[in-house]
């Protein structure tokens, strides 16, 4: 444990030293497991070394991990409140200290950051600074003089206890109750938190569901509107549902490091702070068993397949090829290519191999703007592309020049598909569908407007479901399919 010197103060509450919980109280996050993630996903072999070093203790794992990785404490989500309160309580001639079971050089690297505390206790590698060890710690440091203290979960909880003021911050909620049942009272609390409710529903993303409408389309396409095959596509559209949200959560666990220093993927649940690491992990878990155990009673082993191919692309993708120039896009685009494979296989609906080459290109162009986006608004915003990524600002136009020939290649294909045998079966008037063509090259052509104009959201998906024109021209669409039809 770090010690420090403690210049004599009155014993009146201003003057009594302040100390400061790190995780969960200064920080929204456990930055162990902050490490922990960006661990796995810059040395994922070490993290096989962790049960080895749990053994020595956890003083030991924190001093192994923060030696591979280095957190970047300047983008880490601090509770504002809290640092507002420290700040004019250091004006004021407050002395402050920063008492925290993190590795002694973490905890360090914070007090720098922020400029504000007298000095740092922590764990050392040998002693793990927490619950009854920081109490004979701090009981050390400041002796008669005692302190005041912040903190938040039940460690604190005998810290809280013998503090000349007790204080809390994002409290996990049997805190409260524990610490009424010992007779101490909270003086002051700093809540800096979404709504659980609200920041679950936010890690979902239930709006990424509109991608798997595609499993309908084969047997929409294939106009075999029986009651059970659509059943069939409705569960594989459950299921997929459920597994695509553990991943996205999954992602975002493995991403909280890069998506800090976004703009706006730095408010994202695990990011921000909102959710734990665990949380997560457990809303994950539970939803991947759920998706997989709808799979394996209610649908085909050919769509348990497809689901399986699709989480291990998915989990590829979060680890490492999404940092592959170019894979990373036809990755993308194959994953949407995938949602039909899935919904034919739920359904025994063969997919025609027109609709597949219309997938391939259309969405490769929607994978291209996506990347495209990303980089025209990094740009306008005057920043560099964030590293790992692989591409940088003057690819561009290329990105441009790829995304819209394939874009054009999908109404190439389309206008094919118009004339060819297979449609005379299916609608009685195929030449109606030409009415699609030009919505189509007029849709495909505003999206890439708008992503040149930085106007366009990162992900086309949102933008699809959000923008009201995207919307009617959906509708037309289908109206003229089923005129077709009829």
């Amino acid at each position: 444990m770090s010690q420090t010197t403690v210049e004599p103060a009155a014993r009146d509450g201003l003057r009594r030293p302040l100390c400061v919980d790190l995780d969960g109280t200064l920080v929204k996050s456990d930055t162990l497991m902050d490490s922990l993630l960006l661990l796995a996903r810059s040395q994922p072999l070490a993290v096989l070394q962790v049960p080895l070093w749990l053994l020595q203790g956890k003083a030991t794992v924190k001093a192994e991990v923060g030696k591979r990785v280095s957190l970047d404490v300047g983008h880490l989500p601090y509770n504002r409140k809290l640092v507002e309160y420290l700040e004019v309580e250091r004006g004021e001639g407050r002395k402050l200290y920063l008492a925290t079971g993190a590795d002694q050089q973490l905890a360090e690297r914070v007090a720098d950051h922020l400029g504000i505390f007298d000095g740092v206790l922590a764990s050392d590698g040998r002693t793990n600074l927490t619950a009854g060890n920081k109490l004979d710690g701090l009981r050390r440091t400041f002796g008669e003089q005692g302190y005041d203290y912040i903190g938040n979960a039940g460690p604190d909880l005998p810290l809280l206890q013998h503090a000349g003021t007790a204080m809390i911050a994002n409290p996990v909620p049997a805190l409260r109750a524990r610490l009424r049942a010992r007779g101490v009272t909270v003086a002051r609390e700093f809540d800096d938190r979404s709504a659980r409710s609200k920041a679950v529903l936010k890690a979902l993303r239930p709006h990424q569901w509109a991608k798997n409408v595609l499993i309908f389309l084969p047997v929409l396409l294939a106009h075999v509107l029986r009651l059970g095959l659509l059943g069939d596509a409705a569960i594989a559209f459950l299921s997929f549902s459920l597994c695509a949200s553990a991943t996205y959560i999954a992602n975002d666990l493995l991403d909280i490091e890069a998506d800090r220093r976004h703009p706006s993927k730095r408010n994202r649940p695990f990011a921000a702070g909102d959710l734990p690491v665990a949380t997560g992990v457990g809303i994950s878990l539970v939803l991947l068993g759920g998706g997989v155990a709808m799979a394996v009673m209610l649908l085909p082993a050919w769509f348990l397949m497809w689901l399986a191919v699709y989480l291990t692309a998915t989990l590829s993708y979060s680890l490492y090829l999404k940092r592959v120039v170019l894979v990373d896009v036809i990755l993308l685009s194959g994953l949407y290519t995938l949602r039909l494979l899935a919904g034919a296989a739920a359904t025994r609906v063969a997919i025609s191999p027109w609709l597949g080459a219309f997938a391939l290109f259309l969405f490769l162009s929607l994978a291209m703007v996506k990347r495209f986006s990303e980089l025209q608004n990094t740009k306008a915003r005057g920043q560099v592309p964030a590293t790992g990524r692989g591409y940088v600002l003057g690819d561009i136009e290329q990105l441009r020049s790829f995304g819209t020939s394939s874009a054009y290649a999908a109404v190439v294909v389309f206008s094919f598909y118009i004339g060819a045998h297979e449609v005379t079966t299916l609608y009685k008037h195929p030449g109606r569908l030409w009415l699609i063509t030009p919505l189509m090259i007029w849709w495909l052509s505003r999206v890439w407007l708008l992503a040149s104009r930085g106007e366009l959201d990162e992900d086309p998906v949102i933008f699809a479901v959000t923008d009201h024109l995207s919307l009617l021209t959906g509708a037309a669409v289908v109206a003229i399919a089923a005129t077709a039809t009829l």
